[in-house]
């Protein structure tokens, strides 16, 4: 896996951020198992980006730039603040502005932070349906914490470390099981029409 792109995505909309924090401990992980070098987007401070276009075709230079690191990633780390039983708005923008065809078959790591044991279950009932749509392969361990398993925005609960080293394990193994590299995506015309990409009007 030594050539793999690893990109992760903070959906947190302030800074400091506890899901910021979590989600660069899980790259900073990756980073020491494997000595690649994660790529760590933080919507606090590219989300005004992507809000100057509505659709793709919209997207400015530095808004293209995020959204292709995405698409030509082979990993993702993906993190949100559970926000009205929901992750942000700011994280569904960004993959409105992703192509449809982009993460086939690609690993994803899914990471929450919320304020209650029972907020994570959006991980499973809102992230995960998330990925299904792209056809991307959301790994079994996920990583939630709560405002107390942090001390000044740094993880502090031994059993937020033990999950994120599980969650490494995962994408270690899938990666040496030959399931990478998928077939790259090319950005081709598509005969879809609107509704069967997904979109509306």
């Amino acid at each position: 896996m030594s050539d793999l792109r690893i990109v992760g995505i903070s959906g947190n909309v302030k800074a400091p951020s506890r899901t910021s924090a979590l989600l660069a401990s899980v790259l900073k992980r990756i980073e020491e198992r494997t000595e690649l070098s994660p790529h760590h987007i933080d919507l606090a401070a590219k989300a005004p980006v992507l809000f100057r276009a509505l659709r793709s075709d919209q997207l400015d230079e530095e808004g293209r730039e995020i959204v292709s690191a995405i698409e030509n990633a082979d990993v993702l780390v993906v993190g949100s603040p559970v926000y009205r039983a929901s992750y942000s708005g700011a994280l569904k923008h960004l993959f409105d502005l992703v192509d449809f065809r982009a993460l086939i078959g690609k690993p994803v790591v899914l990471v929450a932070t919320g304020g209650s044991p029972l907020h994570g279950l959006m991980i499973d009932h809102q992230l995960r349906p998330l990925f299904s749509f792209f056809k991307a392969l959301t790994l079994p361990t996920a990583i939630y914490a709560l405002e107390t398993d942090f001390t000044d925005y740094a993880i502090s609960n031994p059993d937020i470390g033990a999950r994120i080293e599980t969650a490494v394990e995962e994408l270690i193994a899938f990666a040496e099981l030959g399931r990478h590299p998928v077939p790259a995506f090319r950005s081709i015309p598509s005969h879809r029409n609107d509704f069967q990409r997904g979109e509306v009007a």
